[in-house]
């Protein structure tokens, strides 16, 4: 860059030029290079050929790169490097007469180091090891830059985009895995309530069996106690009429409480007091082999 502003020309038309911070200058003699002025200001003779041929900034800067390339598995993807850079001062004069275009060196070499890893992995291996393709590419950077007075401070890689169509097929298999063991905790909640509830009226009838087993064995051990009582305290009497008169007396109880219900749903058959001794016959059969067991 051969160009002067006006301050610039005004320095020079005076014999002095003026450097900024963060910035060297080159001085040139005759077209040659001389040195290289820090920030300051600086006696330049321009009457004896000398002349500034150019500034060169010493501050960090930032050259963001985006590569397409393809994975392993055969996915194209778009990766994005980020690379921070700086010309080192005591190189300046290499950072300034080497390189003609510094940006476009570094995209070259950023792009050489990405589709030489990217390729070897897969997609999903790309994402996991984005750390180990920084370092790659910083390696080969600072090799390769450190000679024309550069230096990488940092490579980051800083996004990894699949197409548009792989990253709908990629959520949707993950939404059908996630969707799969749904279902199949469902099942398995499914599976328990269906035991716990089988298990839950297994013990209920057992439960109730026990009850109305007990409640007979109740009802028959009082009928056989009235039996017996009350052919002891009545002379002349037999358990057939004792059972008679008790079967008898609880038909009688049980239809008044019948009548008695507002609301009843009980269903009447023709009969008579008659059949109360076809009753009493079977529980009497009943009772006398209970006894004899």
């Amino acid at each position: 860059m051969k160009g002067y502003s006006s301050e610039e020309n005004m320095g020079n038309l005076f014999c002095c030029v003026q450097v900024d911070q963060s910035t060297v200058a080159i001085r040139e003699r005759f077209g040659k290079f001389v040195e290289v002025l820090e920030p300051g200001c600086h006696y330049l003779p321009w009457f004896l050929g000398h002349q500034v041929a150019g500034h060169l900034s010493l501050r960090l800067q930032q050259l963001d790169v985006r590569c397409e390339t393809k994975t392993k598995d055969n996915v194209f993807v778009n990766v994005v490097a980020s690379i921070q850079y700086r010309a080192l001062a005591n190189k300046a004069d290499d950072a300034f007469y080497k390189l003609s275009n510094t940006r476009s060196q570094i995209q070259a070499y950023v792009f050489d180091v990405i589709r030489a890893s990217v390729p070897k992995l897969n997609l999903d291996a790309a994402f996991e090891q984005k750390n180990e393709i920084a370092k790659a590419v910083e390696d080969e950077l600072e090799k390769a830059m450190s000679a024309y007075g550069y230096e990488i401070v940092q490579t980051l890689i800083v996004d990894i985009e699949p197409d548009d169509h792989v990253k709908r097929a990629m959520n949707e298999i993950n939404a059908a895995a996630r969707m799969r063991v749904a279902a199949n905790e469902k099942a398995e909640a499914e599976k328990i309530l269906q035991i716990k509830r089988a298990e839950g009226e297994a013990e209920s009838k057992y439960l109730s069996g026990l009850g109305i087993a007990r409640q007979r064995q109740a009802i028959v051990d009082g009928l056989r106690d009235s039996v017996l009582g009350f052919s002891v305290n009545v002379p002349g009497t037999t358990s057939k009429d004792v059972m008679d008169m008790v079967l008898v007396t609880q038909y009688f109880d049980t239809m008044k409480e019948i009548g008695a219900a507002s609301k009843s749903s009980a269903v009447f058959i023709p009969h008579g007091p008659g059949a109360v001794r076809d009753v009493a016959s079977q529980i009497r059969d009943g009772l006398l082999q209970g006894s004899h067991q």
